[in-house]
């Protein structure tokens, strides 16, 4: 992108001094470049030319095309860019519900879009707008966040209100929300118990001072008495005289200590009215304790339903929120094959499968079609295909021919190794379960036995290019992009996409061989070997992703002799086809969809064409 990219239309990305134009207010520079846009899940990632001017980004499909009309454009005003979280190339813009998914370079164009959107965006409206929404990541608060139906609003709001709150502090707030009457009336008697109360302590503290006060001046006029006597002690008074004279002085302290005596308080009834008091209050506070354990045993059952419907409601909330995101953007980057894939293996199966049964319809109201088409069969003598040639890959070709001779026509019944994956009839399909670096490269071997065709016939149909398109029906193009020898070939095909798979592709050669038997009383064989192999004029690009293939369609023709003095027939010959696949899909598609696929398709594929063979050779001479 930085070959193309500019800050105006006429400079460089040096020469960013803001200049007045036309139409174009000064201090507002331009900036264009090509970015990667998402289209659709067809075609995937295309270039488009970006262009930032006058608050409005806007892009064509090319720079050649700015002067027929902009494909499309957002509002930077309205507009809020969200760096991906983990392709450091990429950036999301949306507007309400139109979002468009764009792709750099790499990070340091990304981060040079971002820069030049929020400073075109700050000098268009005079100043820089920071930490707010524009060109900001906006991550939406949980519902249990919002302060709507969260258990702390609960409690601000006054909705719950537990024993220890009640008994701690009383407030008219918390009164106000109890809607009996009874708890209100002893909450008011308690006022009333208080008021009593602390008049009485009142009364009861004046009337100890009292007697402090009176028990201090009594026991100073007993130390003067005791002295008074101690001196008087040789006179002539009796004992019964003294006595008489110091009882006089106790009757007369206690009488200082008469209740009614200091301030006219009645002690004992002062203390009855006390204890009295302090039990109504004890005995309404115990009453209003009940009360508030009953009222709490409601509200917390009030509270448990507002808990449990808040529940439901944000399960609702969040199962809306997912589904909404699958249908707003399903078909976006986000849900298609790669490391950081939205979707799940369950949901990437079911799209694949119903992908690939659409597929199936599309076919089967084709295949009439196809059949009415009629070709003239040429086909090159045996003797053509009896040597792998002389091009520069005869020795890699001769190679996998050995190789597929000597290991693909093993049985492999009896290996443990090898599952028996499907049996339809004849037709026995065999898989070996194989992963490298996460990747499923599962060996697959099929057998099968189709009677009237011959080995020659079913090569030559799988072989040439001619009519691959007439059995073939995963293959979206294909192209010969160099013809080798009269049995040897490169073709370059890409397959139909099957969403949220990538897009595959493959180059690879195609040999067609004839082995002679060994002995007279074997059939020789005939084999097709595509191996992967690398070009020049079909480069690997973005847009797909390059699949590696090593297969072999190895046939051999198996003659009963016919009746008396009758010609051999089709009803005397039986093809024995064993059909051998290595296929390294690569990309990121999960191992369980890979092999629950390749056992749906493979089996389809295998009766698909064979009586497709069928149909072509019926009534036609047989060809050995």
């Amino acid at each position: 992108m930085s070959d193309n990219q500019s800050w105006n239309s006429s400079g460089s990305e040096e020469d960013i001094e803001p200049r007045e134009e036309p139409g174009h207010p000064i201090g507002i520079a331009e900036f264009s470049g090509y970015l990667s846009k998402w289209t659709n899940y067809i075609h995937g990632w295309q270039d488009r030319w970006v262009v930032l001017k006058n608050n409005t980004l806007s892009y064509y499909k090319s720079q050649d095309e700015t002067e027929y009309g902009c494909r499309g454009s957002l509002c930077l005003s309205k507009a809020v860019i969200t760096p991906h979280e983990f392709d450091e190339c990429r950036l999301d813009m949306s507007v309400n519900d139109s979002v468009w998914y764009l792709r750099a370079q790499d990070p340091e164009h990304r981060h040079q879009w971002i820069e030049s959107i929020e400073l075109h965006r700050s000098i268009r409206e005079g100043r820089r707008e920071k930490g707010g929404v524009q060109g900001r990541i906006i991550i939406p608060p949980p519902l249990a966040d919002s302060g709507y139906g969260s258990e702390s609003s609960l409690r601000r709001h006054g909705s719950m209100l537990s024993l220890t709150s009640a008994t701690s502090g009383y407030s008219a707030t918390s009164t106000s929300s109890f809607k009996g009457h009874s708890l209100r009336e002893k909450l008011a008697e308690m006022e009333t118990f208080r008021d009593i109360l602390c008049r009485q302590v009142d009364t009861l503290q004046k009337y100890f001072d009292s007697c402090a006060d009176a028990v201090s001046k009594d026991e100073l006029q007993r130390d003067k008495i005791v002295e008074d006597d101690e001196d008087d002690f040789p006179n002539t008074r009796t004992d019964g005289e003294f006595l008489h004279n110091n009882n006089g002085s106790k009757e007369k302290s206690l009488q200082s200590l008469n209740p009614k005596g200091i301030n006219g308080i009645d002690f004992k009834g002062e203390a009855i009215t006390f204890k009295a008091t302090t039990a109504g209050i004890l005995a309404t506070l115990s009453h209003c304790i009940d009360l508030m354990v009953k009222r709490e045993d409601s509200w917390q059952k009030r509270l448990d339903k507002e808990m449990e419907k808040r529940r439901r409601i944000e399960e609702s909330y969040k199962s809306a929120l997912n589904e909404l995101k699958k249908k707003s953007h399903f078909g976006g980057p986000d849900y298609e094959e790669g490391p950081n894939s939205l979707i799940n293996e369950d949901e990437f199966f079911d799209a694949v499968e119903a992908a690939l049964d659409r597929q199936d319809k599309i076919e089967e109201q084709s295949q009439t079609e196809k059949t009415r088409i009629q070709r003239s069969d040429a086909v090159s003598l045996g003797d053509a295909y009896s040597s792998s040639g002389t091009h520069r890959f005869s020795n890699k070709v001769e190679e996998m021919v050995q190789s597929h001779m000597t290991y693909s026509l093993q049985d492999v019944g009896g290996d443990a190794n090898w599952q028996l994956v499907v049996e339809e009839g004849e037709m026995k399909v065999y898989r070996r379960e194989v992963e490298e670096n996460g990747i499923v490269l599962d060996p697959l071997k099929a057998t099968h036995s189709v009677k009237g065709v011959t080995g020659h016939e079913v090569c030559h149909y799988f072989w040439d290019t001619a009519y691959r398109s007439d059995w073939e029906t995963t293959i979206e193009n294909f192209n010969v992009v160099e013809t080798l020898s009269e049995n040897a070939v490169i073709v370059y095909q890409t397959h139909k996409r099957v969403w949220p798979a990538s897009q595959r592709d493959v180059l690879y050669l195609s040999a067609m061989r004839k082995i002679m038997a060994s002995n007279e009383n074997d059939p020789d064989t005939w084999l097709v070997c595509n191996f992967s192999v690398d070009h020049e004029n079909a480069l690997p690009t973005s847009r797909c992703v390059r699949a590696k293939i090593n297969i072999a369609m190895i046939c051999q023709t198996l003659v009963s002799p016919p009746d008396g003095d009758k010609e051999i027939s089709r009803d005397n010959i039986l093809c024995k086809i064993t059909y051998v696949a290595n296929v390294n899909p690569g990309g990121w598609a999960p191992a369980s969809v890979l092999r629950a696929v390749a056992k749906r398709e493979y089996p389809k594929f295998l009766k698909r064409f064979t009586s497709y063979v069928q149909e072509k050779t019926a009534g036609k001479p047989i060809l050995f």
